[in-house]
């Protein structure tokens, strides 16, 4: 009513972006299958060396039971997709284009990390692949929190996890080299 008075134009994305429409069910369920459907390549990929080198591999004695992974891994993925899809749908309220793609360069840098790690059974360049990624986390948690604050926290659990798997990470490369 203010806004009305004033002659302000009213935030109309603001309402788009609460209200939605019949497609975001589906929009979301493609964040999905996308961010899930990569950790599950991921994973398929590493399954060889998980079973085979990773085993013979000196680890710290925090190293958590391979089991963990998966269940983590699964929770941070819906958590990442609910979060870029939150992002994408606020598009009209501001410029979303450089808050996605950070997401897009650390989803990348995500994919490339058990590669690096399992396939060419590199510590060392999978330290590099997630020290960027950590540094990218971040980024895309500030660019996220200046469209949705929501988003931004969605993403704490994921930095948290990535701060650990990079600790876990060098401890490996360190014993091992």
């Amino acid at each position: 009513m203010e806004a009305e008075r004033s002659g302000a134009v009213p935030d109309r994305s603001v309402r788009r972006a609460r209200t939605g429409d019949g497609r975001d069910w589906l929009r979301l369920a493609v964040f999905l299958a996308a961010c899930l459907g990569a950790g599950g390549l991921d994973a398929s990929w590493s399954r060889d060396a998980l079973a085979s080198w990773y085993p013979t591999l000196r680890k710290p004695s925090w190293n958590p039971p391979n089991w963990v992974f998966g269940p983590v891994w699964t929770a941070l993925y819906v958590s990442m997709a609910v979060a870029a899809w939150t992002v994408w749908r606020r598009r009209d309220r501001a410029s979303v284009a450089i808050p996605l793609g950070l997401f897009g360069l650390q989803f990348l840098l995500n994919a490339v990390w058990s590669p690096l790690f399992f396939n060419l059974r590199s510590p060392g360049l999978a330290f590099v692949d997630i020290a960027l990624l950590w540094t990218v986390i971040v980024m895309t948690i500030g660019a996220f929190r200046r469209v949705s604050a929501a988003s931004a926290l969605l993403l704490i659990p994921y930095l948290a996890w990535v701060t650990f798997a990079l600790a876990l990470n060098a401890a490996i490369w360190s014993l091992n080299r």
